[in-house]
């Protein structure tokens, strides 16, 4: 899955799961806009990629900002030329806070939304600008959460909304013509900081420890995935090998959503 024909902007990119999607994207020949909240951890991710001989550059972004959207794909265009491919990762899990009964509840809710459901609105709004004539391809990265219930009121809902959005975007690329594909991710429980927070507002577990036991008893393939393990979802999403393929769910989530 050759993919040095591929302009890649990863929002989120500074840890996790976007962390590794930059780097496997770049060592598949892409040159990778990173782009993070942070933009210290965005420039790192960049770093490790440039200094393995593959192109890169990292950028502070807020995703729920149009004019920062805007700049982002100003930059990669200056850098790289014409963005084709997006990855929309950045997310926020709302950390309890969401709880319907929390006094903070409705403020939580907003926060959320604006991060896992408006920005990825944005950015397939920029995208389509961008590549409606030459074509490209777009990924938004959901969870097992926008299939089944769990997890946070807020959470579960941006989530459900992002693997609607995605069918929506490619019916509508289909409808107008436009040489764009856009499949949403479902990742199940990866071992990266977001997952690990769940201890803080656990009321089963106390330790990181127990969380992960906990969880191994929720995926039948008997491991917490990795995000090499969506990374490599992602990739065959951008590349040719999937050209079939749009408005479709990858659901990567080690047998979660079968049980």
């Amino acid at each position: 899955m050759n993919l040095e024909h591929r302009i890649a902007i990863v929002t989120g990119g500074g840890s996790g799961i976007g962390a590794a999607t930059s780097e496997m994207l770049a060592a598949s020949g892409a040159k990778v806009v990173v782009t993070d909240i942070s933009e210290e951890s965005a420039r790192q991710t960049a770093d490790v990629i440039c200094q393995r001989g593959q192109e890169a550059i990292g950028l502070g972004q807020d995703v729920t900002r149009i004019d920062e959207w805007h700049q982002v794909f100003e930059t990669t265009a200056k850098k790289f030329g014409v963005a084709n491919a997006l990855v929309n990762n950045a997310g926020v899990s709302g950390a309890g806070k969401d709880r319907l009964e929390e006094p903070e509840g409705l403020e939580a809710w907003r926060f959320v939304m604006s991060v896992n459901i408006d920005a990825v609105h944005l950015g397939c709004r920029l995208a389509l600008e961008q590549m409606k004539v030459s074509g490209g391809s777009i990924v938004n990265i959901s969870s097992v959460m926008g299939i089944v219930g769990g997890a946070g009121p807020a959470y579960n809902a941006s989530k459900g909304a992002v693997r609607l959005l995605t069918k929506s975007i490619a019916a509508y690329c289909g409808k107008m013509g436009y040489p764009i594909r856009c499949n949403s991710v479902h990742p199940g429980y990866i071992w990266t900081p977001m997952v690990r927070q769940i201890v803080d507002v656990s009321d089963e577990v106390s330790t990181e420890e127990e969380l992960k036991e906990m969880l191994l008893l929720q995926h039948p393939i008997g491991r917490l995935g990795r995000p090499e393990d969506i990374a490599a979802g992602v990739k065959f999403l951008l590349s040719d090998e999937s050209s079939f393929m749009t408005g479709s769910e990858l659901v990567i989530d080690g047998g979660y959503t079968a049980v």
